[in-house]
């Protein structure tokens, strides 16, 4: 690290568990953070703050009027523009050292194969089963850690499922490929503004520790916070042999 950093980043360094090997971790590593929304924009922001040498950024949409209500990387003279374009701005705006690119597409497996051989982590930012199940089956082939996160009206999860360890579930290991789910989005059963902002957050966070090395990240456990009453609870998940995307058979 040059002067600069050295000072930017400075409060980070105080922290043992970071440190200077830490950050430079955090410099040197790439992360892709797949939906630019209510949960991309707490979570994008705090890796481009913290650090994080290379960010990749992807969404296929563009800024709405209702999406202001919480997506805080886009403002009023963003509306219409893409998410990833706008959301490229206000991060570069906060860290102008740090490599930022956008892909302005959905996620697809083609896709997926081609950024997955230079990504160290990817932040599942989406919104619907199909995308979540997609980027899982990516993740677990490409031995990527992978921070999933998602929120609706009052209730956030989030877990981390890192393919790299043989005791860690993959998301199909809970919600199996095979089975049905109603697809709900925040367009009809409505979001509490700042949900996103913790969870996405919290997502940025166990990204960091992922990426240095420090600390017991959500490996293996579904962290679920209900907005209403304020309450964190913690479900404890195993890996299904059986599964279809991670088990022994496939």
């Amino acid at each position: 690290m040059n002067d600069k950093q050295l000072l930017r980043y400075s409060r980070h360094l105080l922290l043992e568990e970071i440190d200077v090997v830490g950050q430079e971790k955090l410099l040197q590593s790439h992360a892709l953070v797949i939906g630019a929304g209510g949960l991309g924009s707490a979570t994008a922001p705090y890796l481009a703050a913290a650090g994080l040498g290379f960010i990749t950024l992807m969404d296929h949409d563009q800024v709405e009027l209702t999406n202001l209500q919480r997506q805080i990387m886009h403002a009023e003279n963003s509306i219409g523009k893409s998410k990833v374009a706008s959301g490229k701005e206000f991060m570069q705006r906060l860290n102008s050292s740090i490599q930022i690119d956008t892909i302005e597409a959905r996620a697809t497996t083609q896709l997926l194969d081609e950024l997955l051989a230079s990504v160290d982590i990817v932040l599942d930012c989406t919104d619907n089963f199909s995308t979540r199940h997609l980027i899982n089956a990516s993740c677990v082939k490409h031995l990527t850690p992978l921070v999933s996160g998602s929120a609706l009206r009052f209730d956030g999860q989030i877990s981390v499922f890192d393919p790299r360890k043989p005791s860690s579930p993959c998301y199909a290991c809970i919600f199996s490929p095979e089975e049905s789910f109603e697809e709900v989005s925040c367009a009809s059963m409505g979001i509490f503004s700042p949900l996103v902002g913790i969870i996405g957050a919290m997502q940025a966070a166990q990204a960091l520790q992922v990426l240095i090395g420090f600390g017991e990240p959500l490996v293996g456990r579904m962290l679920l916070w209900n907005g209403r009453n304020t309450q964190i609870d913690e479900i404890h998940i195993s890996r299904n042999p059986d599964c279809l995307v991670c088990g022994k058979s496939h």
